[in-house]
């Protein structure tokens, strides 16, 4: 199986093999990284826990081990900015598994080869059979091969947001308490008008 939809150019992977045992060293997963060219370059790297989720704290980490590593190996010639991130809510599916993890959700697919006559999917992933992900879609159920992707990437709804709220309520990140405060303030400013 490819990590092409972890790293897609020949300098993503070459950057994918450098981070990778420094972030899993760390306790953690890449789900993507991008050497990204403008003015200046962005080497871009996304993260997660691998029960998933990341906070502010764990891309500092990440980041400083990172730097450390890249000073040493030295791949990018031009400067650049190193960004480390969450995946975010509408985040990019680089793995097998995430089409596991997210099933029942709704996501956008793009395949590298067109198949029956088109390259885009959208629908609702129906977790993995052997190496191909599934989707609903208008027409029905299709299996793409993994290996045929070139973009997948959950489309933002509500069940997903209410989904991934309730994820980080569990873990603690959220204490509900200040929300009941906020909800407190804004029952009692409605009741004056």
């Amino acid at each position: 199986m490819t990590n092409d939809l972890i790293a897609k150019a020949a300098i993503d992977r070459r950057m994918a093999e450098i981070i990778t045992p420094v972030i899993e060293d760390l306790g953690y997963e890449l789900v993507r990284v991008r050497l990204m060219s403008g003015k200046t370059h962005t080497l871009q790297i996304m993260a997660e826990r691998p029960e998933g989720g990341i906070e502010v704290d764990d891309c500092g980490k990440i980041s400083t081990a990172v730097s450390a590593v890249l000073d040493v190996e030295d791949p990018i010639t031009d400067p650049y900015t190193l960004e480390v991130s969450s995946p975010g809510i509408d985040r990019p599916l680089t793995r097998l598994k995430d089409f596991e993890t997210f099933e029942g959700y709704e996501a956008k697919i793009e395949t590298s080869e067109l198949i029956e006559g088109r390259k885009r999917f959208k629908g609702v992933l129906a977790g993995v059979e052997n190496n191909e992900v599934l989707i609903n879609v208008e027409e029905g159920t299709i299996g793409l091969e993994f290996d045929w992707l070139a973009d997948a990437k959950l489309v933002l709804t509500d069940e997903l947001i209410k989904e991934m709220l309730r994820q980080r309520k569990a873990a603690g990140v959220i204490n509900e308490d200040e929300f009941d405060e906020i909800e407190t303030e804004t029952d009692t400013g409605s009741e004056e008008d």
